[in-house]
């Protein structure tokens, strides 16, 4: 599949916006290099809800507009990884990538991997060992098989790779740190120049788009009645995710409380996360957005896979099967706002990318 060259190719497969802030790290390194020889093409998948959204995002994080966007969302798992794996390998087979560079656990990490190993192009798996221990997860079903058919496993905390060794996979598998909190260090030095913070009003920064919450009724309920409770006592704003806000019309759930804004560049959410109080979310990525930013966090799952966040109380987890619980997370954090809690190199030192693109530079 591969061919002697020069420079090597390396195909970026992305689809969601989490994915772009990964991808724009690794990127803004290789250009940033004389001695790189990397050639990256970008294959956007088009998983992302909202096409305006992602090309924001790609303007923002500087980000090349992919040679490739496949347009594939919507339908279930299966439909959707099955048409990406098909659209996916007409575009490698095109190109002739060298290697196959993949961040996270969407179906877009999935579909990259197996299409990618299915042509023998090495997989290059950029959070590799995280592990939630939830098999109904779909993330969980992704990472759990990605990991084993990649070639080179970017780890970015110590637990993941305990978590891999477990698994038997010892091969290529390095600690680098954390290629989010490159991202965070890059960006809030931009934000503090850019974004000012409009009033000095508190407030809570929310974000909840997760399947297992949005789907069902009865979480979903107990989160916006709690949300809504909490906003009579400090001001919640919230950037409400399309299919959040489709649930809760369809459940006829209504909010008359809680600050509802338009969806935000990573810019501004950074900005905004930064200049709350605490953070109450449902996402992977916001956890650990507020565990840089020493942002107290209530987190509305059953469990973690960034569990270096739960220390000292700095992230809570809280199961939305109850709306009273849900109102005492959110109080007990807010009284337990600390930056004293938050320490430790949990993350790296904000060089994953350039530790990444050392160890390939090498090994490729």
């Amino acid at each position: 599949m591969h061919q002697s060259r020069e420079r090597l190719k390396i195909a970026t497969i992305v689809g969601n916006r989490p994915q772009f802030i990964k991808s724009s790290t690794i990127t803004r390194e290789i250009l940033g290099r004389k001695d790189s020889n990397f050639d990256e093409i970008y294959i956007h998948t088009g998983q992302h809800y909202d096409a305006n959204m992602s090309d924001i995002f790609f303007k923002e994080l500087n980000i090349p507009t992919p040679k490739y966007n496949l347009d594939i969302n919507g339908g279930s798992n299966s439909q959707q990884l099955s048409r990406m794996v098909k659209h996916i390998e007409s575009s490698l087979i095109k190109e002739k990538p060298d290697a196959c560079l993949l961040y996270g656990d969407t179906n877009s990490t999935l579909a990259g991997a197996i299409t990618a190993k299915n042509l023998s192009i090495p997989v290059i798996h950029v959070e590799a060992g995280l592990r939630s221990n939830n098999i109904d997860m779909q993330e969980e079903v992704n990472r759990l098989i990605t990991d084993r058919l990649s070639s080179f496993l970017f780890c970015p905390n110590v637990e993941s790779i305990e978590n891999l060794k477990k698994e038997n996979i010892l091969k290529n598998v390095f600690d680098v740190g954390d290629v989010m909190y490159d991202s965070f260090v890059y960006f809030s030095n931009l934000f503090k120049e850019k974004e000012k913070k409009k009033s000095n009003q508190k407030y809570i920064f929310s974000t909840i788009h997760r399947k297992e919450n949005t789907n069902n009724v009865v979480f979903l309920k107990n989160i916006f009645d709690a949300l809504e409770l909490v906003a009579t006592e400090i001001q919640v704003i919230m950037p409400l995710h399309p299919r959040t806000k489709k649930y809760l019309q369809d459940n006829q759930i209504s909010i008359s409380n809680i600050t509802i804004i338009e969806p935000q560049s990573y810019i501004s959410t950074l900005n905004l996360v930064s200049n709350s109080e605490m953070v109450v979310t449902d996402s992977g990525g916001l956890q650990k957005e507020a565990f840089f930013a020493k942002k107290t966090c209530v987190t509305l799952r059953k469990e973690t896979e960034w569990r270096d966040t739960l220390i000292n109380n700095c992230n809570t987890l809280c199961y939305p099967d109850n709306k009273d619980s849900i109102v005492e997370s959110i109080r007990s954090s807010y009284s337990n706002l600390s930056h004293e809690n938050f320490f430790g190199d949990y993350f790296g030192n904000g060089r994953a990318s350039k530790k990444i693109i050392d160890i390939l530079l090498k090994l490729l």
